[in-house]
Order: structure tokens, then sequence, then C-alpha cells
């Protein structure tokens, strides 16, 4: 097959899957081997598909497919630099569970820029204690323990965002340790027209909920706040008219069916103390009953059987 003939059905195959999947994850691709890449397409068989590709031919697919589905030109400012799509038409938080499984430990390259701060724990190294004199060269503060070179305390190596350079990935090595991972990273999902961050997948129903009352809280505070009636600020305006009444029919002579119990309260607030002290009687028939049903255990009581008379 010719050059021309694998554009041809690379974009057939784009254009295909454009109309076909409502949802489109992109994803960075930076420092992903074929391997590793390889091992995600198996992992999302059945759940999604994985298209990589030059940028150029991308975007002059997406292009093509925009004259039937304007929404797809939402996908056209994020193709650049080292990305990759992924189709899916279901649940995108398991896609994206599925992508941050499938990660490799690597080693600190000299010259890459560090994804995440790099922490040498403290404790033995394995290493002679001829190697001081490099751990000297790093401001690490180390002694010699039962032969074997020791660091007294945690250190932190390398942050975020700075330049490994070649001390600093050799004594990774010596220590074999590989401070990162790299794998597919989800950037920006595209669903059906709508573009949001990735952190919208962590989003569980607890989360939603609470924010989506949070949001219900401030309407009803504006609305009432503006005296304007929302469905969110009826129930508070209800309350607050029942209120009202209550009040003024306790504060006049006009009476309501809501008022009488506590008008009457009021008004005699002895005889309801009564009523309330004398409630308990009834309650002290059971604490009988049960003597008299234990009082027949003793023998002491046998004789007389005055239980008989009370």
């Amino acid at each position: 097959m010719s050059v021309g003939d694998r554009k041809q059905a690379y974009f057939a195959k784009l254009a295909k899957l454009l109309e076909e999947y409502p949802k489109i994850i992109i994803v960075g691709a930076d420092n992903v081997g074929s391997n590793q890449m390889q091992k995600v397409r198996k992992a999302l068989r059945g759940k999604g598909i994985v298209l990589m590709g030059k940028n150029t031919m991308v975007r002059k697919a997406i292009r093509g497919a925009a004259e039937n589905n304007e929404k797809l030109e939402a996908l056209l400012p994020h193709i650049k630099n080292n990305v990759g799509l992924i189709f899916a038409k279901d649940d995108l938080s398991a896609i994206k569970k599925i992508i941050g499984e499938n990660r490799v430990a690597a080693p600190a390259k000299v010259g890459a820029i560090a994804p995440s701060d790099v922490i040498v724990p403290a404790g033995p190294t394995g290493m002679e204690p001829t190697q001081t004199s490099f751990l000297q060269a790093l401001n690490i503060q180390s002694k010699i323990v039962k032969g074997q070179v020791e660091i007294i305390n945690d250190v932190k190596l390398i942050v975020t965002g700075q330049k490994v350079g070649s001390s600093e990935s050799t004594l990774l090595a010596k220590l074999n340790i590989k401070p990162f991972s790299y794998g597919l990273s989800v950037l920006i999902i595209y669903d059906e027209g709508s573009m949001y961050d990735s952190s919208v997948l962590d989003m569980t129903d607890d989360v939603i909920l609470s924010k989506f009352k949070a949001g219900l809280k401030n309407v009803a505070s504006v609305s009432l706040a503006l005296n304007y009636p929302t469905l969110a600020s009826l129930p508070h305006s209800l309350i607050s008219g029942y209120k009202n009444i209550l009040s003024v029919s306790l504060a006049t002579d006009y009476t309501i069916k809501q008022t009488e119990q506590l008008k009457a309260f009021l008004a005699n607030p002895g005889a309801f103390a009564a009523a309330t002290s004398a409630a308990p009687a009834p309650a002290s028939k059971p604490a009988k009953e049960e003597k008299k049903k234990e009082e027949p255990k003793e023998e002491e009581d046998e004789d007389m059987g005055f239980g008989l008379f009370d």
C-alpha cells in the first residue's frame, strides 16, 4: 500500500470514528513507548478505541468531518503537541481508571523535566564509604554505619518542573530508585460538543449532590434578599409567612386551629404541668406486675399470700 493509500485509509477511519462515537478523550502521550501503548490498547478493548497520528492529518480529518457536524470544531484548539484520541460511548471514568493503571516506572534521565518531586528517603543506601564525597557534593548529610553509607534525613532531590542533572540521575541510579512513571495522561474531554476538564470524571455522586445543594442555597438566598420568588426560595417564604400568621394570632384575639393549643397553654400553663406530671403514673403498673411475678419465687412470702389482696 502506498503512502497516499495509507493516508486515505487513515482519513476514512478517523471520519468514521468521529461520526460513530459521541465522546472523545484527548490524551497526552509523552514518553510512552510502543509496547506500553499496545498494552493500553489491549486493556481498553471493548471500552474505547485509541487512535494516534500526526496532528496535521488529525486536524484535516476533523475539519472535513466538521462540515457535517460543527460541534467537532471544538476539538481543533486541543490537537497540539504529542496527543492521541480515545473514542468511547460509555463510562469515561472507567477508561480513565484503566489509563491510570497502565503507567510504567522510569528512571530519571539526564535532561528530563521532572513530572513530580523526588525525595530520597533516610536510611542505609548500600553504597561503599568511599561514596560519601559524592553525597557531600549534593549537600546530602550521611554517615558510615556497618560499613555502608547511610543518609541521615529525607532529602528533596528534585522539584517538579526541574531539569534532571547528571549528579541527580547518577545518585538515583546508584540507589536503584525509579522516581517517575510515564503513561497516557487524560488532558480534556469532548462530549457531544461540550469540552470539560478531566477532573470532572473524578467527581462522585456525593460530590455532585453537595455542589447542587450549595448552588440551591445560593439561589434561595439571592431570591429572598431580592424578594423575588423562585422554586428554591418558595418553601422558605411559605414557612416565614406561616410563622408571621402564628405570631399575629398569638398576639391578638384572633384564633386559628394551629394556635388553639398554644393559646390554651399560655392561658393556663399550670393545667398542662399537672397533666404532664400525672402522665407517667400508668408506667408504674408493669413494675407492680413484675413484682407479682417475682414474689412467688421467694419462699418467705408463700405463707400468707398477701399478693392476692393488692
